[in-house]
């Protein structure tokens, strides 16, 4: 992909940031990217090193600079992800790192990370556990956003581990709360011994896509298979989380879990017949879609035959 025939002759001018986000965006269009100008803004912006509100004051692009812009656009066009591209991801007040061999965080999550942080503000200083923690993101936020927290963050593989540790470093240098990271498996029965029945707030964004699902080529060809799918029905990972919280947390503490869109029934249905939780609620997100699912695990700490009533909510 090249813009060479629309450019400016090299060495004579440099091109104005406008110009060159309109032809970035109109590459992307055609290739059906979903919001071209905005990701045309962003990758011209980071060509620039400026901020995406500054980049109408920015000074033009130099040739290499164009040239530079040209290779991302036509990476883009490839369907490699745009958070590649730039090195981060933005998530609810943070920037972090991420690329290969880890899941982009979407902006849907935040939902869930908010919610985490509702309820930690009621227990003051909680205990907050992080499962699938993959970049970071949930438990990262959640730190920033509740200094007193103590925040436990929960990944198995290699290489996400490698992303986490390098955004829990870079956040505590800059002054959060440090983050204690675990590399363990979250479907191990025996996963944190050491905090059964301690847990304040457990949240989990669980591999969770069914194995049948078309994803798009940005997430097929660039997120980690091992992120994205949860076996055949998508829950492969969901039900022990469910039952490995119900021993982690208190009487009283909360879980939050975040499922695919057709989940909307099932993961509250496992809360429900678990028989260890109460007040079991569906969560929707912005666009009205089934997205988290959360409860609380019994104050009594009783674990009853299984109840198949629950409560949809939504948030």
């Amino acid at each position: 992909m090249a813009f060479l025939p629309q450019h400016p002759s090299k060495g004579t001018e440099r091109e104005r940031p406008s110009l060159a986000v309109a032809r970035a965006a109109r590459v992307l269009a055609a290739a059906g990217i979903e919001a071209p100008r905005a990701e045309a803004e962003q990758l011209a912006a980071y060509v620039l090193d400026v901020p995406r509100g500054r980049l109408a004051l920015a000074d033009g692009l130099t040739p290499d600079q164009r040239d530079r812009l040209d290779a991302l656009v036509a990476r883009r066009v490839a369907r490699e992800p745009l958070q590649h591209l730039t090195g981060s991801a933005g998530f609810r007040h943070l920037e972090l790192a991420v690329g290969p061999g880890v899941f982009v965080p979407r902006p849907e999550t935040e939902l869930l990370a908010g919610w985490g942080v509702e309820q930690g503000r009621r227990c003051g200083s909680p205990l907050v556990v992080d499962l699938c923690a993959g970049s970071g993101a949930i438990a990262l936020a959640v730190a920033q956003e509740l200094p007193g927290a103590r925040v436990v963050a929960v990944e198995r593989s290699p290489a996400a581990l490698a992303w986490l540790r390098r955004n829990a470093a870079d956040r505590a240098a800059a002054g959060d709360t440090p983050v204690e990271v675990v590399p363990a498996d979250v479907t191990d029965p025996e996963l944190l011994a050491e905090l059964v029945g301690r847990v304040d707030v457990l949240l989990c964004n669980p591999p969770y896509v069914p194995r049948s699902v078309v994803v798009p080529p940005e997430v097929a060809g660039h997120d980690p298979d091992e992120a994205v799918f949860g076996g055949t029905d998508g829950l492969d990972v969901i039900r022990p989380v469910v039952a490995r919280a119900a021993e982690l947390l208190r009487p009283g503490g909360v879980l939050g879990v975040e499922h695919d869109d057709t989940h909307g029934t099932a993961v509250p249905a496992l809360l429900a017949g678990d028989g260890r939780y109460e007040r079991v609620e569906e969560h929707r997100d912005l666009v009205g879609r089934a997205r988290f699912a959360t409860a609380s695990r019994r104050s009594d700490g009783r674990h009853d035959e299984p109840d198949p009533a629950w409560q949809t909510a939504s948030s």
